[in-house]
């Protein structure tokens, strides 16, 4: 069994670790802890590894965040992978921080990138997992708190976020997303 795990985030070192990419940074936590290494393909970097008897392919598109749906379009077609295989790791303002929400489908919640997957894969049938940045930002400022820096008390609490976001990913494979979801949905 195969299942492709996209993190969603913007190519570009002005966007390392901003709050908009934990999407990379949970894959490339998933790809540390299994030794796996990135490679170049088409419209992204992958890295592949093998957990519980499955295979986990990991995609973070090169597309930039809002251009998302036609890497995870190639992908799914390129690797063989069912859509119900599929789990998107995306940033939420809509949860506090450190929050994981995990679904079998849902709307885009205003997130372009999910906007866009649900176009290029003909529908929002597809697992996504919500990670919680907060929304502790003034009126208008939305932009600049999504592509901002963690602050230092997240960033002291961001190694925990990130694992416990890479187990529910692991999860979601290995147990199938309703067992996934009763664990990780805090």
């Amino acid at each position: 069994m195969k299942y492709l795990i996209v993190g969603l985030g913007n190519i570009g070192a002005e966007y390392e670790h901003t709050r908009h990419n934990i999407g990379f940074d949970v894959v490339e936590t998933l790809a540390r802890e299994f030794g796996a290494e990135w490679k170049t393909g088409q419209l992204g970097e992958l890295a592949t590894f093998r957990h519980k008897g499955r295979v986990f392919v990991l995609l973070k598109p090169s597309t930039y965040m809002n251009r998302s749906g036609k890497a995870v379009r190639y992908w799914l077609q390129q690797e063989k992978v069912d859509k119900s295989h599929l789990l998107v790791i995306v940033d939420d303002l809509n949860l506090p921080f450190g929050k994981l929400r995990l679904r079998g489908k849902g709307s885009d919640g205003g997130h372009n990138g999910l906007k866009d997957i649900d176009q290029f894969t003909g529908g929002n049938d597809y697992a996504r997992l919500r990670v919680g940045i907060g929304s502790e930002f003034p009126k208008g400022r939305q932009v600049d708190y999504v592509l901002g820096e963690w602050s230092e008390e997240e960033k002291g609490q961001l190694p925990e976020l990130l694992g416990k976001a890479a187990e529910a990913a692991k999860a979601f494979g290995a147990v199938g997303l309703q067992f996934a979801m009763n664990q990780f949905n805090n």
